[in-house]
């Protein structure tokens, strides 16, 4: 009889445990598919909806995105702005309490905040900076080769500051360094606006350049890159530096490239950082082995050209990253116009087209649009938050980057996604095994969809202009 009752218990326990497994596997299959909206129609920004579920079988309802994760394309560094000098002044005036709330808003990791993942800081002034400036300044006449008046100056009180802060919310940040000038006495028009660097001080220039990694090391912050030039052919901003493709070339491989070996420095070297009408750019220099053997990747803007030119880059040199490091929201914004288009041309455009990053112009700006500077500096740029004293207003640039930055966190990998002009997407797998796919609807009606990811499906409704960010839990 106890042999009996043995066996009895035995069968039951195992129907119990596979009537469990069963369950759990079901619920797993069917697992909840979180959803962030913006819908500027709605008067909805940036805000958590219902989950919805995986659901094996049914209907296609509308258009059919496809996700599969099987082959992962680009692996993804971050998302982020350009943290100018203007920025780091409108967040420095800011009392200690609200600038620390603002800053864990934009760059704390957790589920309540951003986490803005990617930085790109000038090296020197900007135009978005109170007045030009370099890190060798002399009276005219004077030249130092050997960077013996090196020194941060405002970049030292002003940025330093904020990028510590920030990095003790946010230690794993990349910071991308742009140089918009060099030292005029390096130039041939010995003026902060425009003209070319002289050969003759190819090796300072570089020396300057490793100078500032060094620099910023001792004061605790990383330069993981720096790209060669700002808008290299734009020489009308102030400050700028005109270096067509041949001399960026040569510059690389005579002097910047060995100086970087000499120092020991792991700070990568972007070249270009101009429009995407220029694919020939960065494919010219790449072209020279000597050059190319220093190079990691390329840079581009979109205030010229179509996203799709990126791929051309991509498709002639695979092996070379390519980044997006900026784009512009015009004061005083438009959510209704602003959002979808940057949400279709970099968040989904850029990725889709190999870029590794995505970086909104600038960080900050306050009411005035203030600092710039004069002869060409940008008087229309607007922050991603406007900081008036204490209050802060979310501006398009903020819920443009939240989509992204939020939820595919560095190390994610872009995957395969099927896309339209009707639903542009792009998908993403993370590192902690979650599918994040964000998608547009880019018509003038609302949108009824299906999303598939390994045989089951959702069924969302986007408004027009809306976006969303659907992220299905890890497996």
């Amino acid at each position: 009889m106890a042999l009996f009752r043995r066996a009895v218990l035995l069968v039951f326990a195992t129907w119990f445990l596979s009537a469990e497994y069963g369950f759990a596997q079901k619920d797993k299959d069917n697992r909840p598919v979180a959803v962030w909206l913006t819908d500027p129609g709605q008067n909805i920004f940036f805000q958590q909806q219902p989950d919805q579920r995986l659901e094996k079988d049914g209907p296609v309802t509308g258009s059919f995105i496809k996700i599969d994760d099987s082959k992962g394309l680009q692996e993804m560094e971050g998302f982020g702005f350009a943290l100018t000098d203007g920025s780091a002044q409108h967040l420095l005036q800011m009392s200690p309490d609200a600038r620390a709330t603002l800053l864990r808003d934009l760059f704390g990791t957790d589920s309540t905040h951003i986490g803005i993942s990617y930085l790109r800081i000038s090296i020197g002034a900007s135009d978005l900076s109170d007045h030009v400036y370099s890190y060798d300044d002399l009276p005219a006449g004077r030249t130092d080769t050997a960077m013996t008046h090196f020194d941060l100056g405002p970049t030292l009180k002003e940025v330093v500051p904020v990028l510590q802060q920030i990095i003790a919310i946010n230690p794993q940040i990349k910071i991308m360094g742009s140089p918009w000038s060099a030292p005029v006495w390096m130039k041939t028009n010995h003026d902060t606006r425009g003209g070319s660097l002289l050969k003759q001080y190819y090796s300072a220039y570089a020396d300057y350049l490793v100078k500032f990694i060094l620099s910023m090391q001792d004061q605790g912050i990383f330069i993981e890159s720096i790209t060669v030039q700002n808008e290299p052919l734009h020489p009308g901003n102030n400050p700028s530096m005109y270096m067509p493709a041949e001399e960026e070339r040569d510059f690389i491989k005579s002097a910047l490239g060995p100086a970087f070996q000499r120092a020991r420095i792991d700070t990568r070297i972007i070249i270009y950082d101009h429009n995407a009408d220029r694919p020939d750019y960065p494919i010219t220099v790449l072209k020279d082995p000597d050059a190319r053997q220093y190079i990691d990747g390329s840079a581009f803007h979109l205030y010229a050209g179509k996203i799709d030119s990126l791929s051309l880059v991509h498709d002639a040199f695979p092996d070379k990253n390519l980044y997006f490091t900026e784009q512009w929201v015009g004061a005083p914004g438009d959510l209704k116009k602003d959002i979808p288009e940057h949400i279709r041309k970099l968040i989904i455009g850029a990725s889709r087209n190999w870029c590794k990053t995505v970086i909104e112009w600038n960080l900050t700006s306050n009411p005035a649009l203030q600092p710039h500077t004069d002869r060409g500096g940008c008087d229309r740029c607007l922050g991603g938050v406007t900081i008036d004293g204490d209050q802060v207003t979310r501006n398009p640039g903020y819920y443009i980057i939240a989509h992204a930055a939020k939820f595919v966190r560095p190390g994610s990998t872009r995957v395969m996604s099927n896309s339209d002009d009707s639903l542009p997407n792009v998908a993403f797998r993370t590192p902690d095994r979650q599918t994040v796919a964000v998608v547009l609807n880019n018509t003038q009606t609302s949108q009824s969809f299906t999303i598939e990811y390994k045989g089951r499906r959702i069924r969302p409704t986007l408004g027009p202009g809306a976006v969303a960010t659907y992220i299905i839990e890890g497996k």
